[in-house]
């Protein structure tokens, strides 16, 4: 290979056709003639700040989209994500074919795809992973696009060299094949993500989420270290105990209910087979989002997994994610949703000691959110810091006998140490309060309007944070 192509290639060689097969060699811009001055790089919404500084090493614990838009601030950084998601076009997949939840795993891997101008094959591939089927679509209307994909002639293929093309189609094609011998259950593609289909037929493929993960990654010339915080390929489960004795059963009932419950199916176990069946076809939000809700009728007390008979469980943590703990500097709690997107990532065996004993964890800092959710309904800072804390301190394994039921109550410095929060935040934060638990509180000043971390205030106070802890 020359020395104009190497793993940062942008523009082809003059006369070149389709780029190389290695995946980390795509091209992110259209091919130019050698005397044209290359096109200017549009970078996506969101991500116009200066690239993070590599030296400072992140475990960022977040959903899909809450953490999205501040991923630029963490330049070093391993993506720890839950799930057991079972809304949107991921419970349709579930419902049908079965896996684990990939649509938060889906979601963070389209938005680490790395800036490419528009035309290029990289922002094709983009364009294509990114695609949904609209929900406006008859279910004859959305099959007909379906099969427009899958068949290779639909306009979304446009400017994907070929190799890539005949790889995410073969496992499009996959899709369709599981779909076909499971027809009985009419799954429907309204409202449903290319980027969900291609993600669930690689997971199946292989029989391993990270492989998937590891294949989406390659084929976009992401180098993003992502992790699924449970390895399985069964249908992962939460359920949230109120405090008035109430269980809800599914990340949806807990966070954005929609009509028609979950429920826990006893049947035959398929290994595509889900474990909690989710009877709603395609679970479609409104654009409001969760900015509307009814609140809870009371506090969750607890958020836990659970079985195919409803029991709780107490699944064992991908074995990259202890490690990272242990490996890295700084721990974020991402601003998203505290009991269904970052609860969940430490509600599981071990990842309380670790995280308390880390020698290399220099900070541990929790984004507070801008205002309160269905979830947190009346939340004060206090009671975010205090979930976290209780979570982890509880037991998530079976008891032994004799001594050996001694439990480890670490203090809440040992998890959180500190709390950022944004100038206008609805959530009261009693700074007094919190100093005294033991985390330092730091505000983040915003531009006015509604409050909201941005990237580069975001990699800013935590190099703040850092430099303080040095001195």
């Amino acid at each position: 290979m020359s020395k104009e192509h190497n793993l940062h290639l942008q523009v082809n060689a003059p006369g070149g056709g389709s780029p190389g097969s290695s995946v980390f060699d795509l091209p992110v811009s259209v091919a130019k003639d050698q005397h044209s001055p290359s096109p200017a790089r549009l970078l996506p919404p969101g991500n116009t700040d200066q690239p993070a500084d590599n030296s400072i090493s992140f475990v960022v614990l977040s959903g899909g989209t809450g953490g999205n838009a501040i991923c630029s601030a963490f330049g070093n950084a391993c993506y720890v994500l839950p799930v057991s998601d079972d809304g949107g076009s991921s419970s349709e997949i579930i419902r049908v074919i079965g896996g684990p939840s990939i649509g938060d795993i889906r979601s963070r891997l389209i938005r680490l795809i790395p800036p490419a101008s528009p035309g290029s094959p990289l922002d094709a591939i983009r364009v294509l992973l990114a695609y949904r089927l609209p929900a406006h679509y008859s279910e004859r209307e959305a099959r007909e696009e379906w099969r427009d994909i899958v068949e290779g002639t639909s306009k979304l293929w446009q400017g994907i060299p070929n190799d890539r093309k005949e790889t995410i189609r073969g496992f499009l094609v996959y899709f369709e094949s599981e779909l076909l011998k499971r027809a009985h259950k009419n799954f429907t593609f309204v409202n449903g993500s290319i980027g969900n289909y291609f993600l669930a037929a690689a997971q199946g493929f292989f029989r391993s989420l990270p492989s998937a993960v590891f294949l989406f990654s390659s084929i976009t010339n992401s180098q993003a270290n992502i992790l699924p915080v449970i390895v399985t390929n069964h249908t992962v489960t939460i359920a949230a105990e109120l405090e008035n004795g109430e269980r809800l059963v599914g990340q949806c009932e807990i966070s954005h209910p929609v009509s028609g419950p979950s429920i826990v199916s006893f049947s035959e176990p398929d290994p595509w087979s889900p474990t909690v069946e989710n009877q709603r076809q395609n679970v479609m939000f409104e654009a409001a989002g969760k900015s509307t809700y009814e609140p809870l009728p009371s506090r969750i007390s607890k958020l836990f997994y659970i079985n195919a008979y409803g029991m709780e469980i107490h699944p064992s943590p991908n074995p990259d994610y202890l490690s990272s703990l242990s490996s890295h500097d700084v721990l974020v709690y991402s601003c998203g949703s505290l009991w269904t997107s970052i609860i969940p990532c430490l509600a599981l065996r071990g990842v309380a000691s670790v995280i308390a004993r880390s020698h290399t964890l220099r900070a541990k800092v929790f984004l507070l959110n801008a205002k309160n959710d269905r979830e947190t309904h009346g939340y004060t800072a206090e009671d975010y810091i205090l979930a976290v804390t209780r979570t982890l301190n509880a037991q998530y394994q079976r008891q032994p006998y004799g001594l050996g039921s001694a439990n480890t109550i670490y203090p809440i410095s040992a998890f959180i140490t500190d709390l950022v929060y944004l100038e206008g935040t609805s959530i009261h934060v009693d700074v007094k309060r919190i100093t005294a638990l033991g985390v330092r509180c730091t505000e983040v000043q915003t531009d006015g309007g509604d409050p909201k971390f941005e990237a580069g205030s975001v990699r800013q106070v935590i190099e703040t944070i850092l430099a303080a802890r040095t001195e």
